[in-house]
């Protein structure tokens, strides 16, 4: 029985892939900062709940001892909050899970990357991982995320092989991040098709995430990125309004012009950072560039080099959410 730790089980992504990993038969030590991680990685079935936080210390060191691969899912998350803490958070505490790892003599590491690391401004057209990172990307949770994939890739070497795993547009039952967002804007009337929303999107179901993950871990090349996606690209719209109905939400109708969108995003974050103020803003820029225009990416490394498949179809992960809230 191969053995994992894992960070940031009692998130989205977390959850999904302790319970993928038990039904495996593998055992899953999950790091928890809280009374109420705790119960979380508990219930998606860890083996062993390691209390401790990203800066690590003897309980994390010691509980990664033993352990084959650390899968590394912990991170700031928000699109908008103070910068330090994103720091401290997502990029040291990358390191200092990178540099447990190395001193546990675990053998593999696998970092939850994401798509979000390329947002220069552009919209993202079928990028592949020979895509460079921009020097600057714009938003915290991008410059964050950036930051920390070059340090896990630096990282790499005959102690401790890295391998970055980048799944775009993560959604599937049990999602505590982006869909009750979306529930909440259409349930208030705010929601509005950025230009009729009729642009492309890559998506990547959370049981394919999870599958990605660890082909990644048992295929992967060591230094290497791979994007995951549910395959083909799909209207933006089409999958909003399809995830919104199957949780018994009516999709919003009405539309903003792209300029207008991009420029009302742009000002209100300028804004907002002028004044130092602490609230979110409507739409912050980055995110207005992950949602607002197309973003999609080429999968083609991981169903070559891993044996990849995203055998969660789109319309098999809609079924099963339909009457189910998320």
């Amino acid at each position: 029985m191969s053995v994992a730790f894992v960070t940031g089980g009692s998130g989205f992504v977390g959850r999904a892939l302790i319970s993928y990993l038990v039904a495996r038969g593998q055992e899953v030590r999950a790091l928890a900062r809280s009374g109420k991680a705790a119960e979380s990685v508990r219930a998606a079935g860890a083996t062993k709940v390691v209390e401790g936080d990203l800066r690590g210390g003897d309980a994390v060191l010691n509980s990664m001892k033993g352990c084959d691969v650390v899968y590394h899912a912990a991170a700031f998350t928000q699109d908008w909050g103070n910068d330090d803490e994103a720091w401290e958070v997502t990029v040291r505490g990358t390191e200092n899970m990178l540099e447990a790892a190395r001193r546990a003599a675990v053998r593999r590491f696998v970092h939850v990357g994401t798509e979000a690391v390329l947002v220069d401004g552009a919209p993202i057209v079928m990028a592949d991982e020979r895509k460079p990172l921009p020097e600057k990307p714009i938003g915290i949770y991008s410059r964050t995320k950036a930051e920390a994939e070059r340090r896990v890739l630096r990282a790499n070497g005959p102690d401790l092989e890295t391998i970055v795993a980048r799944p775009r547009f993560i959604w599937g039952k049990g999602d505590t991040t982006l869909l009750p967002k979306l529930i909440e804007g259409a349930n208030a009337g705010v929601l509005r098709w950025v230009g009729g929303g009729t642009y492309l999107t890559s998506t990547c179901h959370i049981d394919n995430v999870c599958e990605g993950l660890v082909k990644a871990a048992e295929h992967g090349r060591p230094g290497e990125v791979y994007f995951l996606t549910d395959g083909k690209p799909v209207q933006f719209r089409w999958m909003i309004s399809s995830l919104l109905e199957s949780q018994g939400v009516t999709p919003p109708s009405k539309t903003i012009p792209y300029w207008l969108a991009r420029t009302l995003s742009r000002t209100t974050d300028a804004l907002w950072r002028a004044l130092h103020l602490r609230s979110r803003p409507p739409l912050p820029y980055q995110a207005f560039l992950l949602v607002g225009h197309e973003v999609t990416v080429d999968d083609t490394k991981a169903r070559k080099e891993l044996g990849y498949e995203g055998a969660v179809s789109i319309e098999a992960g809609l079924r099963a959410m339909r009457g189910m809230q998320v």
